[in-house]
């Protein structure tokens, strides 16, 4: 199939190929520029996006957020009734588990959506990351990991 296209492909030149139209009131050609209105004045041309807006909708964040709060709550239990013991540690980390999935899930949906962390670039401009915001990601992400195992350690009894 891809060697008849090629075939085809080869056995054109410039001569055989219709002139495009040329839209005239552009600074720079885009594919999305039309021409909306038709009282506006010749050669007017009006650029709309043709995509809907990206953002995210109560039920993509539903699921996230019920994963959030189950897995909090596996965390939060053995701890408030004061239980202790393997079974209890394991809980604790499975809720932590969960409740970081959902992090990470939700996360990549807000990035997906168009959505940025403050201090960094949107996805796609080509920018660099600040080192500053850089570090500061991190030094959360390292704490909240020392707390969590802190309390992993504190509710197996060791």
């Amino acid at each position: 199939m891809s060697g008849s296209a090629t075939a085809q492909a080869d056995g054109l030149d410039a001569s055989t190929l219709p002139d495009l139209p040329v839209l005239t009131g552009l600074d720079a050609p885009t594919s999305y520029a039309v021409a909306l209105d038709t009282r506006a004045p010749a050669g007017a041309v009006h650029e709309r996006e043709i995509r809907p807006r990206r953002r995210l909708r109560w039920w993509q964040t539903l699921p996230i957020a019920l994963l959030a709060t189950a897995g909090s709550l596996m965390f939060a239990f053995p701890l408030a009734f004061g239980s202790a013991g393997a079974g209890s540690a394991m809980i604790g980390m499975l809720g932590l588990l969960l409740t970081a999935a959902s992090l990470g899930w939700g996360a990549m949906a807000a990035r997906h959506a168009g959505y940025k962390w403050p201090g960094l670039p949107r996805r796609g401009t080509g920018e660099r990351a600040g080192w500053k915001a850089i570090v500061l990601y991190t030094l959360i992400v390292l704490a909240a990991c020392a707390l969590a195992l802190w309390r992993v350690v504190r509710l197996s009894g060791r």
